[in-house]
C-alpha cells in the first residue's frame, strides 16, 4: 500500500517542567515527556515526493484532499499514549539487551552459544539495566544461512527456559519461525521478535496471533542471505513506513490487535548506508504508526561505514550516538550489546533534556 501525504514530528523538544505555565506546549510525542510543535508534510504525487514544514496549526486546519484522513489519523497517533508492553510502561526509552546464541553473529558470534554461557550473559545485562533480553537463534546479518528449525530450539529454549527462571526482565525470542515462535512462548517468552514481519513463514502469522503475545515486526527488504546486494527504494523512509503499515494492517486482519504491535525500521536490513542515516534522521516519522518504536543500530555496519572502524567490539561510541539519536525521536526500545553505557548514556542525556536528575527516580 502507498500513501499521498506523511505526517513528521520536528522540532522535537522536552516537555516543560510546568506545561500549565506554557502557552503553547505544542503535543506529547507518543505520551512521552516529549512536545513538538510542527511536522513536516511529506506528499507523493506519482513519483514526485515533496515536503514542507508547517505550524500544527496549519496541520489541522488545511484541506489536505484526498490525503486528509490520513493526515488526521497520522497527528492523533502521533501524540497517544502507547499501551504497555508486557506491563512495562512506555513513558521513557528501555533497554532492550542482545543475547546471541549463535556461532556466526556479526559481532558476538560464538561468545555465547553455549547455554549456560549465554544465561549467565542475560543475567548480566539484566543486572546492568536491560529490561528486555532478547534471546536469538539464527544470525541474520547479511550473508547468514539459514538454521533448521531443530537446530534453533535446541539452542535457543534452554536459554529462554533458563533465564525465565531467575529474572524477572522480560524475555524476547528473535525468530522467523512458527514452531519456534509456539515453542519459545511455552517456555516463557513474553515477546516475539521477527525481522521478517511475520513473512518468512507461512504458518507464523497463525502462530503469533495464536501466541497472544506481543510482537516486533522489522523492515527488511529481501532475505538476509541477499538483502544488501542491490537495495532500492524510491524514498527510504517512506517506503520503509508503507511496509511496515501494511504490516500492521495484515496483523489485525489475522486478529492481532494494534496494541500488541511494535515496528522497527531495520537498520542495515537490505539498505545501505545512504538509506540508513536517512532513515535515523527521520525516526519521528514512525510514530505516525500509532505503536511503539524499536532502534536496533548497535555495533553496526554503518557506524564503520561513517567511522572506520572495522571491529564491531570497537563500535561502542557510535552506538551509544545512535542510542541518543532514537531516545531524541522518541524511540521507545532500544536494543543494544552494551547495555551498561547505554545506560549510563541514556541516564545523562534524560537529566540534561529534563533539567532535573528527578527524572530517573
Amino acid at each position: 500500500m502507498q500513501r499521498s501525504i506523511y505526517l513528521r514530528p520536528v522540532g522535537i523538544f522536552p516537555a516543560p517542567a510546568d506545561p500549565d505555565e506554557a502557552t503553547f506546549a505544542g503535543l506529547p510525542l507518543a505520551g512521552q515527556p516529549l512536545r513538538f510543535t510542527t511536522v513536516e508534510i511529506a506528499e507523493r504525487g506519482g513519483s514526485r515526493i515533496s515536503r514542507r514544514i508547517v505550524t500544527l496549526g496549519d496541520a489541522v486546519e488545511r484541506d489536505w484532499g484526498r490525503g486528509t484522513i490520513d493526515a488526521a489519523r497520522d497527528l492523533e497517533a502521533l501524540s497517544a499514549p502507547r499501551p504497555r508492553l508486557a506491563g512495562l510502561a512506555l513513558d521513557r526509552p528501555r533497554i532492550m539487551g542482545i543475547v546471541n546464541v549463535t556461532p556466526d553473529s556479526f559481532s558476538d558470534g560464538g561468545q555465547h552459544d553455549e547455554a549456560q554461557n549465554a544465561i549467565a550473559h542475560g543475567l548480566r545485562l539484566a543486572e546492568e539495566g536491560a529490561e528486555i533480553l532478547d534471546i536469538g537463534g539464527e544470525s541474520t546479518r547479511p550473508g547468514a544461512d539459514y538454521v533448521p528449525v531443530e537446530e534453533e530450539l535446541r539452542r535457543v529454549l534452554p536459554v529462554i527456559e533458563g533465564l525465565r527462571a531467575r529474572t524477572d526482565a522480560l524475555i524476547s525470542v528473535d525468530t522467523r519461525k512458527a514452531e519456534v515462535m509456539r515453542r519459545a512462548a511455552a517456555a516463557g517468552a513474553d515477546i516475539l521478535n521477527d525481522v521478517s514481519a511475520l513473512t518468512h513463514d507461512p504458518d507464523a502469522m497463525t502462530a503469533a496471533a495464536e501466541s497472544g503475545l506481543p510482537i516486533i515486526l522489522m523492515h527488511a527488504q529481501g532475505d538476509p542471505r541477499t538483502m544488501n546486494d542491490n537495495p532500492q527504494y524510491s524514498d527510504v523512509v517512506l517506503d520503509v513506513f508503507d511496509y511496515l503499515e501494511g504490516r500492521i494492517l495484515a496483523c489485525e486482519a489475522a486478529g492481532i490487535p494494534r496494541a500488541k504491535l511494535i515496528t522497527d525500521p531495520g537498520i542495515g536490513f537490505g539498505k545501505h548506508l545512504h538509506h540508513n542515516v536517512a532513515v535515523m534522521a527521520a525516526l519521528s516519522q514512525y510514530h505516525a504508526l500509532g505503536v511503539p518504536m524499536l532502534l536496533g543500530a548497535s555495533r553496526k555496519k554503518l557506524i564503520d561505514h561513517i567511522s572506520d572502524v572495522p571491529n564491531p567490539r570497537d563500535r561502542v561510541p557510535g552506538s551509544l550516538a545512535a542510542a541518543l539519536v532514537g531516545a531524541a525521536q522518541g524511540v521507545q526500545i532500544i536494543r543494544v550489546h552494551d547495555v551498561a553505557a547505554t545506560r549510563q548514556a541514556l541516564n545523562v542525556w534524560r537529566a540534561s533534556a529534563a533539567g532535573s536528575e528527578k527524572v530517573l527516580s
